[in-house]
């Protein structure tokens, strides 16, 4: 396992350089991240999550967070609803209610049980509308996203055995002929 590990560590270190690469990201944005940690060790979503896999992707989704300040949101899976884990200072500054739940790898999921317990004050939500985000195993983050959203195409297009798509949003094109965009 430990030769597995090391692979998800590289390939979750190069799509975050990817990421830190682009000018998508700014200070205070939200950046949703689903993820099935079963998909990464190459078996069907929800049967073999792993807090070790979501310990070594954690860890690299962290230089976001410390290089580009964005506000890291962990959705869950359908079990809890796909309610989204944050630091409570986040939610606060979103102005969002909470909702009661404790994620754990049958309902939440692996990867979500994992970032509850890793946060220095974790809280759950219902909805966000995130800036940007990256689906790790096809956990349809978009439902989490401003419109609109734009997919991202990047080098890597896995981690481990998961199928991986990245997002950012853009403001809405309004007008018609006449309208002049940047």
């Amino acid at each position: 396992m430990t030769a597995f590990l090391d692979k998800v560590k590289t390939d979750a270190e190069q799509i975050v350089s990817e990421w830190l690469g682009t000018d998508y990201l700014n200070e205070d944005d939200v950046f949703v991240i689903g993820c099935s940690t079963s998909e990464v060790i190459g078996e069907h979503i929800g049967t073999a999550g792993s807090e070790e896999v979501a310990e070594v992707l954690y860890t690299a989704l962290q230089k976001l967070r410390e290089e580009k300040g964005v506000h890291l949101v962990f959705q869950g899976c359908e079990h809890i609803n796909r309610g989204l884990i944050m630091e409570e200072r986040t939610r606060k500054m979103l102005g969002l209610p909470p909702v009661t739940v404790v994620p754990h790898p049958k309902a939440g999921g692996s990867m979500a049980s994992y970032v509850y317990k890793q946060m220095q004050a974790p809280t759950v939500v219902e909805n966000v509308t995130a800036d940007a985000g990256l689906d790790i195993g096809d956990t349809l983050i978009g439902m989490h996203l401003k419109p609109v959203a734009v997919p991202l195409r990047f080098d890597r297009t896995s981690i481990g055995n998961a199928h991986v798509t990245g997002a950012r949003t853009r403001p809405k094109l309004i007008g018609g002929e006449r309208a002049i965009y940047k």
